[in-house]
């Protein structure tokens, strides 16, 4: 399919904030234009075109996941071990001789922020993770596809930065006109402009595209699991009570991308 044209980076949007109800010291900012909107993953449908127009299979993929920790690195490692040849289409492409896995076989070293950093390794021009086109276990993540088998949350099993995008969530310790200070966490859309200068390479991005903001479900309720996650499970629970409310009276500033879709011929979710 043709993809909509994405909209303007720069368009108004409305926050609420509030405080942790399990730490007064916690404030949580939070974007509502973007968590209202109706943006949903779309990868594995025509309209997903991936961020490498030459390799729309691969979704978002195609570079690999920079891990954040080594609490990253390790929750990867327990995870690989729960992967199967059924879930895994390029298992035997991370065994050594032995036919084990090794760190080695499905990480690299590379840089990050002039840092060194390990990422996913990349096979053929994408993640190793990713199972591609005519695997009879499915397109897509193989975390992803072994946490659904098992009937847990992926972001229980994947990298950081896989199961959090694309919700960003900034925090900063700051000072209160009281001399207190405290925690200030910001919770918003990572659109292109999250990924730094190289984003604007991107070929396609999903959160800005009207082809995308086809949810059956605001993003505040198909992502719980992932913002119970970044904000715990109180914050959440208080977040989404300013989100119910807020749906009720009416969005001022909706996301321009959810407008569009709204106003597309067709615009269900695909994967609904």
């Amino acid at each position: 399919m043709d993809p909509a044209p994405e909209v303007d980076p720069d368009f108004p949007r409305e926050w609420i904030e509030f405080v942790d109800p399990a730490n007064d010291e916690h404030l949580i900012v939070a974007d509502l234009t973007w968590l209202l909107s109706r943006w949903t993953c779309v990868f594995g449908t025509p309209a997903c075109q991936g961020i490498l127009s030459d390799r729309p299979d691969d979704g978002c993929c195609s570079h690999g996941a920079f891990l954040s920790d080594e609490d990253d690195r390790k929750r990867l490692s327990r995870a690989v071990k729960m992967l199967t040849p059924q879930d895994w289409q390029l298992r035997c492409e991370a065994t050594n001789a032995q036919g084990k896995i090794t760190r080695g076989g499905y990480l690299e070293l590379d840089e990050l922020d002039d840092e060194p950093a390990l990422r996913t390794r990349r096979f053929e021009g994408a993640c190793i993770f990713l199972n591609r086109p005519g695997f009879a276990g499915g397109v897509g993540c193989a975390l992803h596809t072994m946490a659904l088998r098992r009937g847990i949350e992926p972001l229980e099993v994947k990298p950081d930065v896989c199961w959090q995008l694309p919700i960003r969530r900034t925090q900063d310790w700051v000072d209160r006109p009281d001399g207190v200070q405290i925690l200030r966490t910001v919770i918003t859309e990572y659109d292109r402009r999250g990924w730094g200068p190289g984003g604007e390479d991107l070929d396609w991005y999903c959160s800005g595209s009207p082809d995308a903001h086809v949810g059956s479900k605001p993003v505040w309720q198909s992502y719980g699991p992932e913002l119970t996650e970044l904000i715990g499970a109180p914050a959440y629970a208080e977040l989404a009570r300013h989100c119910k409310r807020r749906e009720g009276l009416g969005l001022i500033a909706i996301h321009p991308a959810t407008v569009h879709a709204e106003r597309m011929p067709d615009s269900t979710d695909p994967l609904a």
